[in-house]
């Protein structure tokens, strides 16, 4: 395969250079699990799921993927009904493990999916994409697939946005352009290197995730780079190469509640400590976001309560006894 190296000694694939039929014959023992979070995506996530089975899920069990499974936070929308329709396993992230209690984020639906899947190679997509490929799943797991020092795999992709009108315009990526790069360039300039650290398409070894605390927000992507360089070294983050990925527009109000919970998750890490209580890092469960919007009296405040807690690593936590269940 072509390959080249990028920052640190990161290796950097291109999806096209993997088929089906190719990590097929690598997958040997591997199991593969698909997930897809999603909340409110009844408009997209029916054609992620379809086009996912359509092209790995053989009857059987001969295809590259075993399972694709949906976790679905709180939709007010059809998106469950729809993913089920689609063929895909659906559950609703607050019925997952109940005598856990339930939190609200796209972390706590990736953390609450390792309780109900069984890859011990998970890929993350995302349920809100337009313009993508199935490409997206063999590029993501061809890294793990094939060298077995990589813990973990980031997309790479051009990111035009969608606006409300449904018109291209700029560029997306304006958290990590404000926030989570210029943070990684004075604490983990080692990872400069990593062209989209929250990018939402990810894989990694289920061993290693279920051995990491998980922000239940959206810090759960810079949280998993930063767990796996701090353990295992930045060599065991490989990139991958996925061309173009397409998704809607966010309100720039919104982009500061991301920004406080990746700001958090990175703090929290930002010593290098291992995954759970850091030091110099208060382990709160909301942190009040305070923006202003104008009024008929001036700009009045609007303050936002913005999730930043933690779940501990799945690996730590005890199946509940046969009473309970």
């Amino acid at each position: 395969m072509g390959d080249a190296t990028v920052d640190g000694g990161r290796t950097a694939y291109r999806a096209s250079d993997w088929t089906q039929d190719a990590l097929l014959e690598r997958k040997g023992d591997h199991t593969i699990s698909v997930v897809i979070p999603a909340k409110d995506e009844e408009a997209t996530v029916g054609e992620v799921v379809t086009r996912i089975l359509a092209d790995f899920v053989a009857d059987g069990g001969a295809g590259l993927v075993d399972e694709v499974v949906v976790i679905d936070s709180d939709s007010t929308d059809a998106t469950a009904a729809v993913a089920r329709d689609a063929g895909a396993k659906v559950f609703s992230a607050k019925d997952i493990r109940p005598d856990l209690g339930a939190a609200f984020g796209k972390g706590e639906a990736l953390w609450k999916s390792q309780f109900v899947t069984s890859g011990d190679l998970v890929a993350f997509v995302d349920a809100d994409l337009i313009d993508w490929g199935t490409h997206f799943v063999t590029g993501l797991l061809a890294p793990l697939l094939v060298d077995q020092g990589v813990h973990l795999v980031k997309a790479v992709y051009d990111r035009p946005m969608i606006d409300a009108d449904g018109r291209e315009e700029e560029t997306g990526g304006r958290v990590t352009e404000l926030v989570a790069r210029p943070w990684l360039a004075l604490h983990r300039p080692g990872l400069a290197g990593v062209v989209q650290p929250l990018s939402g398409e990810w894989a990694i070894r289920r061993e290693s995730f279920a051995s990491y605390a998980v922000p239940v927000g959206y810090g759960v992507e810079i949280a998993a780079l930063l767990d796996t360089a701090d353990r295992f070294g930045v060599e065991a983050v490989a990139q991958v190469d996925l061309g173009r990925r397409t998704h809607r527009h966010h309100r720039h109000d919104t982009l500061g509640l991301m920004a406080v919970q990746v700001l958090a998750a990175a703090e929290r890490r930002r010593d290098g400590a291992e995954s759970g209580a850091r030091a110099g890092m208060p382990e709160l469960d909301m942190v009040p976001l305070r923006q202003f919007v104008r009024g008929a009296e001036g700009f009045e405040p609007r303050e936002t309560a913005v999730a930043v807690s933690e779940r501990p690593p799945a690996a730590s936590v005890r199946m509940p006894s046969v009473e309970s269940r």
